[in-house]
């Protein structure tokens, strides 16, 4: 039974609600209302009114203080992204090796004696593993709707210590390319599982802070992976990438008795009908003073409002469907953005600097140095969003990338030297500390907290599927552009991502709401109520009892509109 907004509720006019509405009796409208109309929801109510007001109330430091446990879980789960960041990039690291390079290339015309990977086969290999990913994305929207996140993050483990073996023994690169498919299928798994399971168990006090330091988790596994690149920068066998692969097995262990021992996420529970189970995981989430009931009792209750609006399936159909297709436009593009804006610059870091003239210790190193800044950047962006807000840091991180890139692709065409090396260095070095400051840790906050509850797994898996697709055409592009066997483009590559990066700014100036302070609750309704993305944010602050966060009956219902 599908919830369609009724057209005269939609073209309200924002002059009309008043200013002042105390957010309590804010609350009081929304569940008396639900109730009213979906009768199921009525011994709820209560329960679900009490915790959306505890959530809204809740400090940051008694957040904290009451989900410890829940903190430390979900970094456990987290560390599987560490353990994607670290092997993803390694492979970009692999290519400035001369052992690398010796068994997996092919002789270098330009230097005799030399041997390069091809930007053919470069392209090839990093877009393998994508492929993969893909492939493991897919298979993540139904194993964890039909298993859970615990099983399937064991499942998906185990799996990546068996095809580890097959890159590590790779006697030719079409062996090794098949291993990076392979190892792509978990590694796909791992990309969203971990968000999703945060976004379930956080209050909306730590929310922002927890999703947000996925991307740390990223950038941590990227700074293992150049320091042991570093490591081995002066070794010309073929131990050189071997040893850095076979340290995955090593952080697999750890991680799988980590996750094992996890309770399952409660929202996941509540989907499939198990609340008792549910509240036995929310105990082992919480600490003393945390009233289980009424936080399953809001869980509940939004489980079924949403499948009251139309979400009743779970399926990637439904993701696709009425306003769930907004959502899902904004999810991916959220994530097409992070793309556009050279993401992969820190990838390709050792690489770049490489081709522009650097030393492979050198390049190396300030990778390395590139990577301890990027952390300094993600975490000094906890302090600012909350007081600036989602939207308004995903523009502000936009423009001032935009500016660096142009910058830095003027110096690509100055005459290459010593100093232009060390200038598109530092350039690259601060779009990558720009990025991680707003819109590398803002994106998992706005992807996790866009769609609804019911659709997040398979939501966000098709947001970063449309991610990992640009990220192809993204690897196929970037080793032509910075290989002197390639286009040869080196600091002009930037232009580039500067006309992709303005694309994403026009976009998300006119399409990217404002969703910090909202439960999910005031998310759905939100949407449901076709608010217009400029005053999104604000007619939460200022809703009062004027019809908007009002559900109409049976005879209201209208054909999808979007």
């Amino acid at each position: 039974m599908a919830f369609k907004a009724h057209h005269d509720l939609v073209e309200f006019s924002f002059d009309d609600i008043p200013m002042e509405q105390d957010s309590g009796s804010q609350h009081d409208d929304i569940f008396a209302d639900l109730s009213a109309r979906i009768p199921s929801l009525q011994p709820l109510s209560s329960g679900a009114r009490a915790a959306t007001s505890t959530e809204q109330k809740m400090s940051l430091l008694a957040g904290f203080q009451l989900y410890p446990k829940a903190i430390s879980w979900s970094i456990v789960l987290s560390a599987t992204i560490i353990m994607e960041g670290y092997d993803t990039a390694l492979l970009v690291s692999f290519f400035t090796f001369p052992g690398f390079k010796e068994k997996y290339g092919a002789p270098d015309p330009s230097h005799p004696g030399n041997f390069e990977i091809s930007p053919k086969w470069q392209s090839s290999l990093t877009s393998a593993a994508v492929v993969g990913q893909i492939i493991g994305l897919f298979l993540n929207g139904f194993l964890a709707d039909r298993f859970g996140y615990r099983r399937t993050i064991l499942t998906a483990l185990v799996a990546l210590c068996c095809f580890i073996f097959l890159p590590f023994f790779a006697v030719n690169v079409q062996m090794f390319l098949a291993g990076q498919i392979l190892c792509g299928i978990p590694w796909g798994i791992f990309q969203t599982l971990a968000t999703t399971y945060a976004a379930e168990i956080m209050p909306v006090a730590l929310r922002a802070y927890i999703l947000s330091s996925m991307n740390i988790c990223w950038l941590i596994g990227q700074l293992c992976a150049v320091g042991v690149a570093r490591s081995q920068a002066g070794n010309v066998t073929e131990w050189a990438y071997r040893l850095p692969l076979a340290l995955q097995w090593a952080l697999a262990v750890p991680i799988i008795i980590g996750v094992y021992f996890a309770p399952e996420s409660p929202g996941w529970l509540i989907r499939n009908e198990r609340p008792e189970e549910a509240r036995r995981a929310l105990l082992r989430l919480t600490k003393a003073g945390f009233n289980v009931n009424e936080v399953v009792a809001m869980m509940t209750h939004t489980n079924e409002t949403e499948k009251y609006l139309g979400n009743g399936q779970i399926t990637y159909l439904d993701c696709f469907k009425g306003i769930n297709l907004r959502r899902t436009e904004i999810a991916c593009m959220i994530w097409i953005t992070q793309q556009a804006s050279f993401s992969s610059s820190g990838t390709y870091a050792a690489y770049f600097y490489e081709q522009a003239g650097l030393s492979v210790q050198n390049s190396f190193s300030l990778a390395i140095g590139m990577y301890g800044i990027a952390i300094f950047g993600a975490i000094l962006s906890w302090f600012w969003m909350r007081q600036v807000g989602r939207r308004r840091i995903y523009l502000i991180g936009l423009i001032v990338s935009m500016t660096i890139l142009a910058v830095a692709g003027g110096i690509g065409f100055l005459p290459t030297s010593s100093g232009q090396s060390w200038a598109l260095g530092g350039l690259i070095t601060f779009l990558t500390f720009v990025y991680n400051l707003s819109i590398g840790p803002i994106c998992y906050v706005l992807v996790a907290e866009i769609p609804c509850t019911r659709l997040r797994i398979k939501t966000v898996i098709l947001a970063r599927i449309v991610y990992n697709v640009a990220s192809i055409v993204t690897n196929v592009i970037t080793p032509r552009m910075l290989n002197p066997t390639g286009w040869d483009w080196k600091g002009k590559s930037c232009f580039f991502f500067l006309g992709f990066s303005a694309i994403c700014f026009v976009w998300c100036y006119l399409r990217l709401p404002e969703t910090f302070g909202l439960s999910y609750l005031e998310i759905d309704i939100l949407f449901e109520k076709r608010a217009k993305t400029s005053k999104f944010r604000e007619l939460q602050r200022h809703l009062a009892n004027r019809g908007y966060f009002s559900v109409p009956d049976e005879t209201q219902k209208q054909p999808a509109m979007w």
